[in-house]
């Protein structure tokens, strides 16, 4: 199991987020498969990033490799990972986990799978750790409309594990 750079998310969020599902990430003491991820871009009206640079979101405009988490409602926290060069406003949102001894469905929802694995906010601006175990998934991935927003909803920056 090789540990991908923080530059391997130095990319484009609609090309890191596919290239995400099926790789492992450390939450915690967990290693977690992605499963289920969105894109959100500067250039996109869902995005926090959208308006440029603000307190709350600016995690997304440091370096890549890192993980931004919001609080959505004023309950839910949600895991992105913070893609594009520094500066970019990019990141993924990670909807969707598998955690072997975890019952997949309190890992499935972003605010659910924050909430089971005890991420808040004090993981803003933390490196994140992507690893690559040579599991490559199913091919294609499904790519669908983004889930429980108004503005680009439409736009197909969704990818589910096939």
């Amino acid at each position: 199991m090789q540990r991908l750079p923080p530059t391997w998310a130095e990319r484009d969020a609609t090309v890191v987020a596919p290239d995400l599902l099926y790789r492992l990430v450390r939450l915690g003491p967990h290693l977690a498969r992605v499963t289920e991820v969105e894109a959100y871009t500067r250039d996109d009206p869902a995005s926090h990033s959208f308006r440029g640079p603000t307190a709350r979101n600016a995690p997304m405009f440091g370096p890549p490799g890192r993980w931004y988490v919001y609080l959505i409602y004023g309950m839910h926290h949600c895991l992105n990972l913070v893609t594009g060069r520094e500066g970019d406003g990019q990141a993924v949102l990670i909807r969707s986990v598998v955690v072997d001894g975890i019952d997949d469905g309190r890992t499935t929802g972003p605010g659910r799978l924050c909430r089971e694995l005890g991420i808040d906010r004090t993981w803003n601006g933390l490196e994140a750790e992507v690893f690559d175990d040579g599991v490559v998934g199913p091919r294609p991935h499904v790519v669908t409309r983004r889930i429980g927003i108004t503005k680009a909803a439409d736009w197909p920056r969704r990818w589910v594990a096939g």
